[in-house]
């Protein structure tokens, strides 16, 4: 029997599955400032329509592994966060000079560290539940 995954990690799932669909129209190149930033760099050309979809697939999976509550969303979800602060503070590092003002960065960080970190952390609290 599916456990119910509640209202707060329906729109995790959601949210994951729309940054997924994100990634995977990188290649496009629907503006010429799009690309995905890998490692606090952004990448453009071949290495951005390989590393873009690349993570589409794995935010694709996780966000059907919290969707279905099936175990495999469980390290997906701290590889994500993982990655996520990594980047964070490089892209940071690295780009000191393009910041927005402190606000506008802690409302960043807030939501884009805060999301996966919770997602994490309520998917750990719940681990007995994934199928």
């Amino acid at each position: 029997m599916q456990k119910n995954r509640g209202a707060l990690l329906t729109i995790f799932a959601i949210a994951f599955a729309l940054m997924a669909l994100s990634n995977f129209t990188k290649p496009l190149k629907m503006s010429p400032n799009v690309g995905f930033v890998f490692f606090g760099y952004k990448l453009s050309g071949i290495a951005n329509d390989i590393v873009g979809p690349i993570f589409g697939i794995i935010l694709a999976l996780y966000a059907y592994g919290i969707w279905m509550m099936r175990r495999f969303a469980l390290p997906l979800a701290h590889f994500y966060v993982t990655y996520v602060v990594l980047n964070t503070l490089m892209f940071t590092i690295r780009n000191r000079e393009a910041m927005p003002p402190l606000y506008g960065w802690i409302i960043y960080v807030i939501i884009g560290v805060g999301v996966p970190l919770w997602s994490a952390i309520i998917l750990t609290q719940r681990k007995a539940e994934l199928a």
